[in-house]
């Protein structure tokens, strides 16, 4: 019995996000965001006469002048594209990539939003002695001093620390696993979490959930959680309200390079598959240089000094 158009377009993107989840290991989320592009995709080329499998590159052009999105959407949504279509022609499924001759969009350089050492120290003072405060200081501690992402710190269980050793285990994107070094500060946090805060969330004795940060019912903090969390430390510390779990791994990285660190070092503490995905924080650091160079070469300095 052969497929309706629709069924046919249906089992294709089905065929395709199974391999993106199996072949090439990428996050659900992502997978989800492509997903969304392309049936996105697929209902607007249905309205204008065609579909997913029957597009041509003037189709896909269209839709993307049809709408008025950011930059970083825009080239999401021609990366899914671009990685349907080939796969479809590396598979046989398809004698034609109708992306080939589609331009990549610009990107929008936008530098991440970075804080001072000086206000790093100004956040991580703010956590109490109480089991919370001690939770929240070695969960900061833990989200500047590895640039772990918060969807990995939250992740972590207990036996991803080694106190001993100095070490974090994360897994990241695609479940991919790295291990990144921790500072003192970070270790000494952890040790007062675990040893006065961690056992007296939920109840002293209590079960509580195998992870290593956790909620005062001693189940897992979610994401929500943390974002109030760091939200509100950054408002007691006078820092700007964008502060979030991101902003310290950019700062982490930032600093790192500042400290001179090697940049391909960086990258692995950061997980990043692709180096210039690390570069970013090159432009950061060198916007850092140029303002001590100002400040401080006689030659550079305002005339009103």
């Amino acid at each position: 019995m052969q497929q309706t158009p629709a069924a046919s377009v249906e089992t294709a993107l089905a065929v395709y996000l199974r391999a993106l989840r199996l072949e090439r290991g990428l996050s659900e989320r992502t997978i989800d965001a492509y997903r969304r592009d392309l049936t996105q995709l697929d209902s607007f080329l249905r309205e204008h006469g065609t579909d997913l499998e029957r597009a041509e590159a003037e189709d896909l052009r269209v839709f993307l002048a049809a709408h008025d999105w950011r930059s970083a959407t825009r080239a999401r949504k021609t990366a899914a594209m671009r990685s349907f279509y080939r796969s479809r022609l590396l598979s046989g499924a398809s004698a034609k990539d109708p992306t080939q001759s589609l331009a990549t969009p610009r990107h929008e350089s936008n530098l991440p939003h970075v804080l001072s050492v000086q206000e790093v120290e100004r956040l991580l003072e703010k956590p109490r002695t109480t089991p919370n405060g001690l939770r929240d200081r070695a969960m900061l501690e833990v989200l500047y001093g590895a640039g772990l992402r918060a969807s990995e710190v939250l992740r972590l269980r207990l036996q991803d620390i080694d106190l001993d050793v100095g070490f974090v285990r994360a897994i990241g994107k695609g479940d991919k696993e790295r291990v990144v070094p921790l500072g003192r500060k970070a270790l000494e946090a952890l040790r007062a979490y675990n040893e006065r805060g961690r056992p007296f969330l939920g109840g002293p004795g209590r079960l509580k959930s195998g992870e290593l940060f956790l909620n005062v019912r001693g189940r897992r903090l979610s994401r929500q959680g943390l974002h109030l969390i760091i939200k509100r430390y950054a408002r007691e510390a006078g820092l700007p309200g964008d502060v979030s779990a991101h902003t310290l791994r950019h700062s982490f990285a930032t600093h790192l390079l500042e400290g001179g660190a090697d940049l391909r070092a960086v990258q692995e503490m950061l997980g990043h598959a692709d180096l210039s995905t690390t570069q970013i924080y090159t432009h950061v650091s060198t916007a850092h240089l140029q303002k001590v160079y100002r400040e401080a070469h006689p030659r550079a300095r305002s005339q009103k000094e």
